[in-house]
């Protein structure tokens, strides 16, 4: 939740707000990596691992770049740093599912990581849409407090609106591509809520499943027999 309730302060500050994001950000990869294991009898786990390391790493070293010349320079390596972003936040929403789907049970950890997801998924939007307004001008018609807000943090915003089906309509697609961004991530939270729910309902019913089969094994507590 850090990025997304420090991002509006980034977009007052100037430089110091530069400074701001990168940090959130840079905690939030770091975090992201310390967290999500190598998963066992994944072809090139190792490889995979490495290439999901390098990705954070890269895109943590391209958000220090406003930082040091106080603007994002140039278009192009805007748009590719918000597609690095996107990419690292896909892969461990990715890598997230994969983790809960081998929990035997669920707990407060397994909620706390199909939350974690979702708000993956959300900001993943986020970044993914700042990148095609950056690489195709004028997809998303961002209304009358877009010159007020950082670019990525009112995109940030239209991702978990779209994510959440609420659509308050301040924010819009403006072209072909913006409409077909708004289907696919429509399509993409629909798909992570509908196998979420479906997985944990499954972990629970199975969890519960066993622990009275195991109640009904132990049997209710016998009587002390009396000694002659």
């Amino acid at each position: 939740m850090l990025p997304i309730l420090l991002m509006p302060f980034t977009a007052r500050y100037g430089w110091q707000g530069h400074v701001l994001l990168a940090l959130v950000f840079n905690l939030l990869i770091v975090q992201s990596i310390r967290t999500l294991p190598v998963m066992p009898g994944v072809p090139y786990a190792r490889l995979r691992q490495e290439f999901f390391r390098g990705i954070g790493l890269v895109g943590s070293i391209g958000l220090w770049a406003p930082v040091a010349s106080g603007e994002w320079p140039g278009g192009s390596f805007h748009a590719g740093e918000m597609v690095l972003l996107s990419l690292f936040f896909l892969i461990t929403s990715t890598r997230l599912v994969r983790v809960l789907a081998r929990v035997p049970r669920v707990n407060g950890q397994v909620l706390a990581g199909a939350a974690a997801g979702y708000l993956h998924l959300g900001l993943t939007g986020g970044v993914l849409a700042t990148a095609t307004q950056v690489l195709v001008p004028g997809s998303f018609s961002l209304g009358e407090t877009a010159g007020q807000q950082l670019l990525l943090d009112r995109l940030t915003y239209f991702s978990f609106v779209t994510v959440a089906g609420v659509g308050y309509g301040d924010v819009l697609p403006a072209n072909a591509v913006g409409e077909r961004f708004v289907i696919l991530l429509s399509v993409a939270s629909t798909l992570y809520m509908a196998l979420l729910v479906g997985l944990l309902l499954g972990r629970f019913i199975a969890s519960e499943e066993v622990e009275m089969l195991e109640d009904e094994e132990l049997g209710p507590p016998r009587a002390p027999e009396n000694s002659p």
